[in-house]
């Protein structure tokens, strides 16, 4: 076909060219809704707000449209992992504390959500107990007692690994009740939580004493085939650790309860994690929590409170 013989659409197919182009420019900027697990209990999303937030901070860095909802059905851990493997549409992204398993399993983004403060460790107690810990200085002191975890969570190995006697249980509102009920004799839960659950159940209090400490990342988790939501997730986390903006997110929902912690005023009992993953990136400084990141000041009357706590009525 020559020059010559090409002839410039008439007036009349305008119209047709141009509302054509405007549905391939409108479906090509047509948002990807990605779905995130609900939380395992209606009474303890707090987790779950944060995770939502930063994933939607990350998101909001990248020149990509996401749309970012939460399911209406809750499951536990190891559901949400499947649904994501099976890629059923129900479940697109979550986020976990990692494994060696689960890094095999899903795709990892490597950046520790909540800078490694997951691995940090302080227990719920039967109200009637309040000063069960008050001689615990020791790993081999905490062995006589009886902790309570999810039956299909990385906890429960990393204890038992540790050489602690733990009790595996079904479901996330299963285990207050077993503490409620002295079935077992304690719940260990990340210092990001333990407070607001312990509002929620009011047959419990929080430890005074010890935190335990291990070495461990919540990460964002995705199907291994999703390479391109990996990498605008990965992608938008880097541009909001170097903006500032992932630290004021993190403070803003957790500097309180880091706070409330008191963590210059427990005793640390360190524990091993023999789950962690080699390629964990724990010579990036900035991805982690350190004590000195934060000015914790209590009052004189908030640590006599702390370290005698009110006997139940």
């Amino acid at each position: 076909m020559s020059v010559a013989d090409f002839k410039i659409p008439t007036l009349r197919l305008w119209p047709l060219l141009l509302a054509t182009t405007l549905v391939f420019t409108g479906a090509s900027v047509q948002a990807t809704t990605i779905t995130f697990p609900a939380p395992e209990s209606v009474d303890d999303h707090s987790y779950n707000d944060y995770a939502v937030a930063l994933l939607k901070l990350a998101l909001s860095k990248t020149n990509t449209r996401y749309v970012v909802k939460v399911a209406t059905q809750t499951m536990k851990q190891s559901r949400a992992a499947l649904e994501i493997v099976s890629e059923s549409g129900m479940i697109d992204i979550m986020a976990t504390m990692t494994t060696s398993e689960r890094e095999a399993q899903l795709l990892p983004i490597r950046i520790p959500i909540t800078k490694g403060l997951m691995g940090w460790r302080i227990s719920l107690l039967s109200a009637k107990h309040p000063s069960q810990f008050a001689q615990v200085r020791t790993l081999g002191d905490l062995k006589p007692f009886q902790a309570g975890q999810g039956h299909d969570w990385p906890d429960i190995d990393i204890m038992r690994a540790n050489g602690l006697a733990v009790r595996g249980v079904a479901t996330y509102e299963g285990m207050f009740n077993m503490l409620a009920a002295q079935r077992i004799d304690y719940f260990p839960r990340p210092i990001i939580t333990v407070w607001h659950e312990a509002k929620v159940h009011d047959k419990l209090i929080v430890d005074p004493y010890i935190v335990m400490r291990f070495p461990t990342a919540d990460y964002f988790f995705v199907g291994r085939r999703n390479v391109r939501l990996a990498e605008n997730v990965r992608r938008g986390l880097e541009l909001a650790i170097a903006d500032g903006s992932f630290d004021r997110l993190f403070y803003a929902h957790y500097r309180d309860a880091i706070a409330l912690a008191d963590l210059p005023h427990r005793r640390i009992i360190e524990l091993s994690n023999p789950l962690l993953s080699p390629s964990t990136p724990l010579a990036r400084a900035e991805l982690w929590f350190k004590m000195e990141d934060i000015n914790l000041e209590y009052s004189a009357s908030t640590r006599k409170k702390r370290a005698a706590p009110e006997k139940p009525h």
